[in-house]
């Protein structure tokens, strides 16, 4: 079999739907199996699925596992030469799978590619290339300039080299997986595709950027104004940071994790400062609806 494709959902029925629906298109003339891997929802996304997609494997799960170790419950089961992890809020388009395992099969050397994303504008998401936060990388971007991190000197129209592979759009070879292993379950969301990636790299293999399409609409699986989600995504970065660079001087990567504490704290009050403004202002807040 040629390409397994893992989608991990949580209550997004109709966004998955679609993402279904995109996919079995682009498989068309692909032998491949596609896995959805439920987090436990709440708006009875299998049982509104399951008949619409009859060749999907559904894997119900009675709990939120997290992006890692749900993908890795699929990955364990699937049989094909290539794994694909897609984010249920994507849509694919129809020569993008066959685009990817073409590169990936005339590419021994390369151990995964991403494609460019688009947003629901039709624009490329800046995060369909980026590079390692190595501790300097990280501090620019902390400071704003994020040139480096999104490689945004790279061409759009062109297949390049980059370091990290969103999890978004993560096609993979499965010898690469082998050698590697799988996500780091210590993830729970977000930060797991960066984690992921940079083992490759030291493993010797090449990460690639295609320019194939797929719509993005990100964030629609999570709520980036609860504290949870800053959180968890302020907390993966730290993992990342002690996993990989913990060996580095104290004076050196004391700055970074102040640096990561600092940015999550800012959010935080950011959005307290927004919740208090609609709550002092509720009916401006409702004109704007």
């Amino acid at each position: 079999m040629k390409l397994s494709v893992v989608i991990v959902s949580y209550n997004v029925r109709q966004l998955l739907d679609d993402c279904l629906r995109s996919v079995e298109r682009a498989l068309e003339g692909i032998e491949g199996e596609v896995f959805v891997v439920d987090n436990n929802s709440s708006d009875d996304s299998i049982n509104f699925l399951q008949p619409r997609h009859p060749s999907v494997h559904f894997i119900a799960n009675d709990e939120n596992l997290g992006f890692a170790r749900a993908n890795n419950q699929a990955i364990r089961l699937s049989v094909a030469q290539y794994v694909l992890l897609l984010n249920p809020d994507t849509v694919v388009f129809e020569n993008t799978l066959h685009g990817s395992v073409s590169f990936l099969d005339s590419h021994p050397e390369a151990g995964g590619v991403g494609v460019r994303m688009l947003t629901r504008e039709g624009t490329p998401a800046p995060e369909s290339r980026r590079a390692v936060p190595t501790p300097w990388v990280a501090f620019l971007k902390m400071l704003g300039l994020s040139h480096r991190y999104y490689m945004s000197h790279l061409p759009w129209d062109q297949p390049s080299r980059i370091e990290v592979i969103s999890g978004a759009f993560c096609m993979l070879r499965r010898k690469a997986l082998d050698q590697v292993g799988l996500l780091d379950e210590d993830f729970f969301m977000y930060g797991e595709d960066i984690d992921l990636s940079y083992r490759l790299l030291k493993g010797g293999w090449q990460n690639w950027y295609l320019p194939l399409d797929i719509i993005h609409y990100k964030g629609e699986s999570t709520q980036k104004s609860s504290f949870r989600y800053v959180h968890v995504f302020y907390q993966a970065m730290l993992i990342f940071f002690r996993k990989h660079y913990g060996h580095l001087s104290f004076f050196l990567s004391l700055p970074i994790q102040l640096a990561i504490y600092f940015r999550a704290a800012l959010a935080l009050l950011h959005m307290l400062s927004r919740r208090l403004h609609v709550f002092l202002n509720p009916q401006n807040e409702k004109n704007n609806l």
